[in-house]
C-alpha cells in the first residue's frame, strides 16, 4: 500500500525547485483563476521560514504592503505555484525569521546580503 503512496507523490513533485532558502528574497508567480481567466500573480518578499519535506514542503513569504505586513504561506509542490524567481539572496543564522514581525520600517525588511566572493 505505501508503495502505491510514494509512486503516486512522486509523480507530483515538481521537478525544477530553484535552490533557494531562508532570508533569500524571491517572486513567487501564482496562478490566480478569476471566472474562466487565467492569470499570473507576482507575490514578492522575504522567505521568512520553510518546513515540511517532499510533497508536503512549504515555505512562508512576508512583504510590507502600504505600511502592512503581509504573509503567505505556499506550498512548495502546489500547482499553483508557477515559478520562483530568486532576486537576491540573504545571509542570516537562523532557520525562521519571525523576528521580523515586531521590526517597524525599512528594518522590517533588512536582511543581510550573501556575498557570492570566489576565493582562489
Amino acid at each position: 500500500m505505501s508503495n502505491i503512496i510514494d509512486k503516486i507523490q512522486t509523480e507530483q513533485l515538481k521537478k525544477e525547485v530553484p535552490n533557494f532558502k531562508v532570508g533569500d528574497t524571491v517572486k513567487v508567480h501564482t496562478r490566480v483563476v478569476e471566472g474562466d481567466k487565467e492569470r499570473i500573480q507576482i507575490f514578492a518578499g522575504i522567505v521568512i521560514c520553510r518546513r515540511g519535506s517532499s510533497l508536503n514542503e512549504a515555505f512562508t513569504v512576508r512583504k510590507i504592503s502600504y505600511g502592512e505586513g503581509v504573509e503567505r504561506v505556499f506550498p512548495l509542490h502546489s500547482p499553483k505555484v508557477a515559478t520562483i524567481e530568486v532576486t537576491k539572496s540573504g545571509k542570516v543564522r537562523r532557520a525562521r525569521l519571525h523576528y521580523l514581525r515586531s521590526r517597524k520600517g525599512k528594518k522590517a525588511m533588512l536582511v543581510k546580503e550573501e556575498s557570492r566572493a570566489v576565493s582562489a
